[in-house]
């Protein structure tokens, strides 16, 4: 058994899915990225505006931590990925709810922390967000303010599960030692 989990959390529009899916197919280990989890959840849905968009993401959490909880169950590593909120930030503390079950099933935690120039983000957010991948579940049907955004991002800055924290500045993806990265993913699913 190699009970080891990788969280991949952070700053909107910064990353985090694209490295989850190269990280699961560098280390040949499962990964859940929330968004695409939401997608298959909600694929038979039409979602009318914001306020739906929030209850179905709270619904997805719930449903990713039971997926979570069964792998868990087997022992195995593998990858979870979101902006998964600290205390007072939603209604569930999705931080205390991953902690738990890490302390349940002994789990070890690494968290990459993807950060960045806000601003940078921002205008990456409002591009990425006209794009058919995001799928319309995922889709805020407006462009939040600059200020909106950057109070959404920091709003995630005080997640902590436990265990080693890596911060990953994509304020400018082509200065990332992602190899890096995925060596250090690597040596610590591998120790």
């Amino acid at each position: 058994m190699n009970k080891k989990i990788i969280v991949i959390e952070g700053y909107l529009a910064s990353g985090k899915s694209t490295f989850a899916v190269q990280l699961s197919k560098t280390l040949t280990i499962p990964y859940l990225i929330k968004d695409t989890f939401k997608i298959a959840l909600c694929s038979s849905l039409s979602i009318a505006d914001r306020y739906e968009s929030s209850r179905f993401s709270a619904v997805t959490f719930d449903a990713m931590m039971y997926v979570t909880e069964r792998l868990m169950e087997t022992g195995y590593p593998f990858i979870i990925e979101g902006n998964f909120a600290p205390a007072g930030i939603k209604k569930t503390d999705e931080s205390s709810v991953i902690k738990t079950l890490i302390h349940k099933y002994d789990y070890t935690p690494l968290t990459f922390q993807f950060m960045g120039d806000t601003q940078v983000l921002h205008q990456r957010f409002i591009e990425r967000e006209n794009t058919f991948e995001r799928g319309q579940v995922n889709k805020m049907g407006f462009i939040p303010s600059y200020n909106e955004f950057d109070k959404w991002c920091h709003n995630l800055d005080m997640f902590h599960i436990g265990g080693k924290i890596i911060k990953v500045d994509t304020t400018d993806f082509s200065t990332v030692d992602f190899t890096g990265y995925f060596n250090t993913a690597s040596l610590f699913i591998n120790s």
